[in-house]
């Protein structure tokens, strides 16, 4: 992304994307019984609660009547339609992993099979974003919590806190591929969640070779354990590799949330915040939920004096339903340069 004179004026920057994260399959709902929703109504109120306070992109996972992370599309399919019917500015964004919570004590905290994951392809109603990582991958989501973050959770229970240390992301080249094919033959969008810049250099190479013909609509995921960590350093270089045409949210956990957005924010680049990702305000002296977190978002960037898009905004903005013939247009419409011909020297750039 080039950052030229005038780029951190508002009046040159998209409208505020707001992602709401506010099922975080990682905590039981006696973490913040408070703000976690369990029944099918509660899960559908969250949604229309969060759009009503600025949010326009939903993260979803779902719960089971008991409380822990639903594995069953059914489900999905249940909490999507319910959404639509009662909020349908919003966009939908379905969480890749389906539910990466063990089923039961003593279980490792995974991602769902291959096969299962392709199925959320097949999601009735259809979602407009299906989330995707890129690269088989550690993803430790306790690395950068503390004691104190933990502290009278379930997170606190050192077995599932191994289990969630030891957490791996199966993301290999031929299953990726297929599931960008699968999810663009069904006119939903990829969203990609990377971890670092090498994982946004494969998506390159995919666009290159013509298998991956989608906007690059992206999610810098900051929270270490075997991704970035959010630190302005890490921050530069990724925003760096990032191509015009794309467009980048900014992702961490714990305290960390708040500060990222912030950065975010003032560089007109666009935000995610829910319990999935901090349950804490920022001097940690009580819980702060979903919706509290999206209204303090929206009272920053008004302050900064950029507005928050609406959900027709949003959707612009995300460039919902839109996909490419091949891979000259995908390159071009994504902002990188074009692929080299026979016989071409030097440095290439589109006209």
């Amino acid at each position: 992304m080039n950052f030229n004179d005038g780029s951190l004026f508002v009046e040159n920057m998209q409208k505020l994307v707001i992602t709401a994260a506010p099922y975080g399959p990682e905590w039981m709902p006696e973490d913040f019984p408070e703000d976690i929703p369990v029944s099918m109504e509660a899960q559908i109120q969250k949604a229309v609660d969060c759009y009503n306070a600025g949010a326009t992109v939903l993260h979803v996972h779902v719960r089971e009547a008991d409380g822990k992370g639903s594995k069953r599309l059914s489900k999905f399919n249940e909490l999507l339609a319910g959404i639509r019917a009662a909020c349908p500015g919003m966009v939908l964004q379905v969480g890749g992993s389906i539910s990466f919570a063990p089923e039961s004590e003593g279980d490792a905290a995974k991602w769902l099979s291959d096969d299962t994951r392709h199925m959320l392809a097949e999601l009735k109603p259809t979602p407009d974003q299906v989330t995707i990582a890129i690269n088989t991958n550690q993803m430790n989501v306790c690395e950068q919590m503390t004691a104190k973050d933990v502290a009278g959770t379930s997170l606190a229970d050192p077995a599932l806190m191994h289990a969630y240390r030891e957490m791996t992301i199966p993301a290999g080249p031929a299953w990726v591929e297929e599931h960008i094919k699968r999810l663009s033959a069904n006119k939903i969008q990829t969203h990609f969640q990377l971890a670092s810049i090498n994982q946004l250099e494969t998506v390159e190479r995919m666009m290159r070779r013509g298998v991956c013909n989608v906007p690059l609509i992206l999610t810098w995921v900051a929270i270490g354990g075997g991704f970035d960590a959010p630190n302005l350093y890490n921050l530069a270089n990724f925003v760096r590799g990032c191509p015009d045409g794309s467009v980048l949210t900014l992702e961490t956990s714990m305290r960390n949330v708040l500060p990222l957005n912030m950065q975010a924010i003032a560089l007109g680049l666009h935000v995610r915040c829910g319990i999935e990702d901090n349950i804490w305000n920022q001097k940690q002296t009580a819980k702060m939920g979903t919706v509290a977190q999206i209204e303090q978002l929206v009272r920053i960037a008004r302050e900064f004096g950029r507005d928050v898009a609406n959900g027709d905004e949003a959707r612009q903005i995300y460039k919902i339903g839109t996909f490419y013939k091949d891979a000259d247009e995908t390159l071009a419409k994504n902002g990188f340069a074009p692929n080299r011909v026979p016989g071409q020297v030097g440095f290439l750039q589109h006209a």
